[in-house]
């Protein structure tokens, strides 16, 4: 059986390192960095040709206007189509010409629209057999159209696709009529086409990639890019780029990093190559990390592809967030920029955990423009009960039941999962509280000019035992939120008890709170109330006062 390590291949000779084997494993990327003339082209057709038979390459230089706003092709004609593409993306000239541009506009749209019938009608085949379990798990799976206007709103695009009447594909911008996509600009139909052509690539298969930064500016197509990724963890991607940052933002993704070729005759004897396994080992600054991003930039906690980001780039669509991973490195992020004067084109923030600081520690942080987050943790977001409650109206049509009962089955089983771990919930809690409270009294150095002697004695029984009645007062209250809110609760299965008493899995539920900001004012008012601090000096530009 052909495994990830061995059914992919990229073999490139370079003049410094001999042959290169780049591994390729699915649910990882790797950029293809270099200048113009130094062979991407080239690399990237080998790449196609050593991985022909489980390829997808979406091209640069492909047509990005539609002919029209439906299909506008047969099955037969299409599945013709495809295997002339195919034998005509082998020849050489296929890296500077494309023959059947229109036609690849044509089979994305084509393959948009099929994907949603066959979603649609696996289910109802399901319901007409009567497998309602069967057919509950098939409506688990994101539907592509949502899992497009989702990626969409992520990268900052406010563009909402739906699928009409005959079939036809509209858009809608900002709540306006609905429009045909080929009325879409330019950039908004390349995301489009992209997150098509992912979307709806079979599973395993290698994901070329050629310079999507061609059509879409960085602060866009680099959380498209994120979260594609994550989309599609089966598939291995492989973009080609001349733009330095895109690997900078993606620090999970390898590089290979070509400076020049060497040609003899009419092709390429080797490349001056050399693969950098993780991008952050590439030179960077702040500075430069924040090339091209907007006005407002927003650091938090995470990864790109945390719950972190998602929700805050869409509760604040006119903010760049940038994850940093510890909250050290947001506040080293914050100070940089504001430190830098020629930086003074950028407001930036940090969103941190509060990790039980004190009322003067969090009013210092602020006062840097940095926000402890009330709760433990961003989950607290996600599962806030009112958010829990608006879920439950909006799905209770869909799966015909009252939605005060779905509330209810979604959340009265929260104590009863939380209490069997009441300890190591209290623990974990104070964990944060005396590591704080260590730094705090930790000797400064004129402390140590004195050369006197240093103690530090902590009452942890005290403390624990000051937690756990807290613990035990907010379940006699029956004070949910608090609960959900102060402990990290993502550590027992409470959140997967919510998810499933609302009959979904945490990723979709998850995904359906996202969906909710989108389609919601309210909602996303709501969040922005949840963050006062934070929504303050992003709308105000001032420092608020937390006492």
């Amino acid at each position: 059986m052909t495994t990830t390590e061995n059914k992919y291949k990229f073999a490139i000779q370079t003049s410094n390192n001999g042959t290169l084997n780049i591994p390729l494993t699915e649910g990882k990327a790797l950029f293809v960095l270099g200048a113009n003339g130094v062979g991407k082209s080239t690399l990237m057709h080998k790449l196609f040709e050593q991985n022909f038979n489980h390829t997808k390459r979406i091209l640069a230089h492909r047509q990005t206007w539609f002919q029209s706003n439906s299909m506008d092709m047969t099955a037969s004609s299409k599945k013709q189509t495809e295997t002339n593409m195919k034998h005509t993306d082998r020849q050489v000239h296929s890296r500077w010409k494309d023959d059947y541009s229109g036609a690849r506009s044509s089979i994305s749209i084509f393959d948009l629209i099929n994907s949603e019938n066959v979603r649609a009608r696996n289910i109802a085949g399901a319901v007409d057999k009567d497998e309602m379990a069967f057919a509950k798990q098939l409506s688990n799976t994101q539907a592509p159209l949502q899992a497009i206007n989702e990626l969409l709103a992520i990268s900052n695009i406010p563009v909402v696709i739906t699928l009409g009447k005959d079939e036809q594909l509209f858009a809608s911008k900002n709540g306006s009529e609905p429009y045909s996509i080929a009325e879409l600009s330019d950039g908004e139909r390349n995301a489009l086409l992209i997150c098509t052509d992912v979307l709806t690539t079979d599973p395993n298969q290698l994901i070329i990639l050629d310079e999507p930064e061609r059509h879409l500016h960085r602060s866009i197509i680099s959380p498209l890019l994120s979260s594609l990724f994550q989309k599609r963890k089966d598939c291995v991607f492989v973009i080609s780029t001349h733009d330095v940052f895109l690997p900078i933002d993606h620090s999970e993704a390898s590089v290979l990093l070509l400076r020049s070729c060497q040609w003899s005759g009419k092709t390429i004897k080797d490349w001056d190559a050399d693969l950098i396994s993780e991008a952050d080992e590439i030179p960077s600054s702040i500075k430069r990390e924040i090339l091209g991003s907007k006005r407002n930039i927003l650091f938090v906690e995470g990864e790109y592809e945390s719950l972190d980001r998602q929700i805050y780039s869409l509760i604040y669509p006119n903010v760049t967030v940038m994850p940093q991973g510890s909250c050290t490195q947001v506040e080293k992020a914050v100070e940089g920029i504001k430190g830098t004067e020629k930086l003074h084109w950028i407001n930036s923030y940090g969103l941190i955990d509060s990790d039980d600081r004190t009322t003067e520690q969090i009013q210092t942080l602020l006062d840097k423009g940095i926000v402890a987050l009330n709760c433990y943790s961003v989950e607290a977001l996600y599962y806030n009960l009112e958010i829990v409650k608006r879920i439950a109206k909006r799905f209770s049509q869909v799966l015909g039941q009252d939605e005060n009962a779905l509330f209810e089955k979604a959340t009265s089983g929260i104590i009863n999962e939380l209490n069997p771990h009441k300890v190591r919930l209290c623990s974990r809690l104070c964990e944060k509280q005396v590591r704080n409270g260590v730094m705090t009294a930790l000797p400064k150095h004129k402390d140590i000019q004195g050369k006197g002697d240093f103690e530090l004695k902590i009452n942890l029984k005290e403390i624990q035992e000051k937690e756990e009645a807290h613990f035990d007062k907010l379940v006699a209250d029956k004070n949910l939120d608090d609960l959900i809110s102060r402990y990290p609760v993502r550590e027992t299965p409470v959140l997967t008890k919510i998810a499933t008493g609302l009959g979904m899995t945490r990723d979709k539920y998850e995904s359906a709170v996202r969906k909710l900001i989108i389609d919601d004012t309210e909602t996303k008012e709501y969040f922005k109330t949840l963050l006062k601090p934070l929504t303050t000096l992003i709308e105000n530009k001032t420092t608020p006062n937390i006492t």
